[in-house]
This record gives structure tokens, sequence and C-alpha cells, in this order.
């Protein structure tokens, strides 16, 4: 049973598959990932696997941080349970995979390559899409803008109406304006896994993941397909 993996987005290429056909492909460095906590319904109420990728410096986490994945040997309050700890420097990126069940056969301090993912043919990629400021409404919706002739003066990149005259006499909630546009959460479903690569650390998806190159990612099998 594989719950995913964690890594940041390298940036695309294109490869031949095995009918010689050239495909789009994004390269993403997963792992190593290290499993971090392993949470239980007796303790915490749900089932779940907590990795974390890429090792951030000591002199940069905090005391907390730093305590989350290793012991530091602090007093501890009477009747409390020991925590396993993986033993690793604190993480950079920590997200936690929700399981059905307790016996899916992971351990505190385990590390998880590409190679997990042996037998995963589609895979779902979550990141923070390109944040793109505040932006227009020609390049947040796609809108054509005003016309270039016809006595038209300096108004070629506006939206023109928002809405009618004295019924209803306002604006109607949702109309398309100018805002804040990227920066959000998205999924992308059903990307087929190309190569899976330990010695490089490195997974090839088809197609293109949310995010800039150097964003972070979340790799889970695909809750589709």
């Amino acid at each position: 049973m594989s719950v995913g993996l964690l890594g940041r987005k390298i940036g695309m290429t294109q490869v031949y598959d095995s009918d010689g056909v050239i495909v789009p492909v994004t390269v993403i460095e997963a792992g190593p990932c290290r499993v971090l906590q392993v949470r239980t319904p007796d303790r915490d109420g749900y089932s779940a696997v907590q990795l974390g990728f890429g090792d951030r410096s000591r002199t940069k986490s905090s005391r907390a941080d730093r305590g989350h994945v290793a012991e530091l040997g602090g007093r501890r309050q009477a009747g409390g349970s020991v925590v396993p700890k993986a033993g690793c420097e604190p993480q950079s990126w920590v997200r936690e995979f929700r399981v059905d069940s307790a016996d899916h056969g992971y351990e505190v301090g385990q590390e998880l390559l590409p190679s997990s993912l042996d037998g995963v043919r589609f895979v779902d990629v979550i990141g923070t899409s390109l944040g793109r400021g505040f932006s227009g409404g020609m390049k947040r919706h796609n809108f054509s803008g005003q016309p270039a002739s016809h006595g038209a003066k300096r108004v070629h990149r506006k939206p023109g109406s928002i809405g009618q005259s004295a019924d209803p006499a306002r604006v109607l909630k949702g109309t398309r304006m100018a805002g804040r546009y990227g920066g959000v959460r998205v999924t992308v479903r059903n990307l087929s896994v190309v190569r899976l690569d330990d010695e490089s650390n490195v997974v090839v998806v088809r197609g293109a993941i949310p995010g800039p190159n150097g964003g972070f990612v979340v790799i889970r099998r695909s809750a589709k397909n």
C-alpha cells in the first residue's frame, strides 16, 4: 500500500514513450521522505501517516520543530505517553496522508523513495498555483477587451459594463472583475506515471502540474482512476 510522496517541482520536458511518440512530462524531485509520525485512532482519533520532505537547518528551526523529529531530553509530564521520534533533521515540508486502517505497515523513521509508487499507474498532484497578484479582467478571465478603433480611447483592456440600469440597479454577486489571481491550492487528477528513479529521487508524470519550478507538491494515489 502506498500513501504517496512529497516533493519539489523541477520543471517540464519531453520524452518518448514506448510507441516512439513524444509526450510532455513534468519532473518532480520526490523523496526521500521520512515517516515522522503515525496517527492512530486510540491516541489521535484517526488513522494517518505523516511524511516530511527536505532537511532544514537546525539554526533556522524552532525547538518545537526539532523536538517533533528527535528526542531533546526535556521534562515530560507525568503519565504522558512516549511518542516515537523519526530521529532525523527538521523537515521543510510536512503533510499527512489519511489511511483507512491502522494496519498500513508504515513505521516512524521509515524512508520512502519513488519506488514506493511502483505499480501505481495514475496519481493526483497537489500544489499551490503560481501567484499573479492583482490582475485585470483580460488576464484573470480571458476577456477580449474593448475595440482598438472607432474612437476608443484608453479603454482597450477595460472590462466594459458590469451591470444593468435601474433594474436591478446594482452589481450582481459573482460578476467577473479584476482581482487577485493565482496562489491557491490546485489538484490535478489522473496523471500517468511515466518513470520512477530511486538513484536521483525523481518521479516523472505526464502533463503539467500546478506551481512554479521549485514549489512543493504532494503526490498521492489517484482518487478516481
